[in-house]
């Protein structure tokens, strides 16, 4: 246990050094992205662990993106309050949309399609009121002509890679949180037989929801401070099937029931985009999705437990 601390001790420091250590600007910017998405991930593992496969993740994200930068844009509400306002709007969504389908036992590949319809609702809002959100254009949060800390927008990627990292590490002490609490195993009791976990005693709608607003929560966050960070977003980049898509590639593939597995998805995904992008240039636009969909297909059938999780197993089934 000693020699475990120390390792994750030493990693946290060298993360923490590096980019005072290594200042390549475009490597800290894929880094900034990969701990951002890797937090998009893990948020949406949390229930996906637990069978809950929600396809509107996409929607929370736009949330969590689009409020913050409208309430700064039209009303100069700073993101330091822009965003915890925006959370609560993807938690009341989550509920909305939630308690409905938990207290009336719409499960399975129901509750996936009603979420699925939650992402495009999103999509065609921020679409349809274009006035406001620049529809399809896109939209551009306003540059501040005061203090950079107040509009949470600052310029070297330096602070951006720390802010990240924190989150992603906050994504992680989250995950072990919920991994070692009773929330887990009523989770899993319910995953099972709600039936069988009601009569023991568990309040299925309420677990169930407590869990999905917390995901839909750490989503909105992860949006906010993508849009933060870009400085700009779209309909297809933070919203959508196409994202909510991505999630579950990436905590699919690099393995849903390992922290560090949505992890390992980002830098995939976003190796993956990034070299497509460098590559083929406009030439590849929906490539990524596309390979996406071939790649998860495959990873179910032949490595359920993605790249992580198989070879941890591997690695326990070694000892013995």
């Amino acid at each position: 246990m000693t020699l475990r601390r120390l390792a994750t001790g030493a990693a946290a420091a060298a993360l923490i050094a590096l980019p005072f250590l290594y200042k390549q600007p475009y490597h800290l910017h894929v880094l900034v992205l990969i701990l951002i998405w890797s937090f998009a991930y893990t948020s949406w593992s949390l229930m996906g662990r637990f069978g809950l496969v929600s396809l509107g993740h996409g929607g929370f994200m736009g949330v969590g993106a689009y409020v913050t930068a409208l309430l700064w844009n039209h009303f100069g509400v700073s993101p330091w309050i822009g965003i915890p306002l925006a959370l609560l709007a993807a938690g009341l969504l989550a509920m909305a949309v939630g308690y409905p389908c938990f207290r009336f036992r719409i499960i399975g590949h129901y509750f996936a399609l009603v979420t699925l319809a939650l992402s495009g609702i999103v999509l065609q809002v921020i679409t349809a009121t274009r006035d406001h959100t620049g529809g399809s254009l896109g939209f551009t949060p306003e540059r501040t002509k005061g203090s950079v800390l107040a509009a949470l927008q600052f310029v070297d990627k330096e602070t951006w890679y720390l802010i990240a990292l924190l989150v992603w590490a906050l994504g992680l002490v989250i995950w072990y949180r919920v991994d070692g609490s009773m929330m887990r195993h009523a989770m899993e009791a319910i995953s099972e037989d709600e039936d069988a976990a009601a009569a023991a005693g568990i309040n299925v709608t309420a677990e169930k929801l407590k869990i999905t607003v917390l995901s839909a929560v750490m989503t909105a966050l992860a949006g906010a401070l993508y849009c933060q960070y870009q400085m700009f977003i779209s309909p297809d980049t933070v919203s959508g099937i196409a994202v909510s898509l991505q999630m579950v590639f990436a905590a699919v593939v690099g393995g849903l029931y390992v922290a560090l597995g949505p992890t390992v998805g980002a830098v995939i995904t976003i190796l993956l985009a990034e070299a497509l992008r460098i590559g083929f240039g406009t030439a590849a636009v929906g490539w990524d999705n596309l390979i996406y969909g071939v790649l998860l297909v495959c990873f179910i059938v032949f490595l359920p437990k993605g790249i992580l999780g198989s070879l941890l197993d591997r690695r326990a089934h070694a000892r013995f």
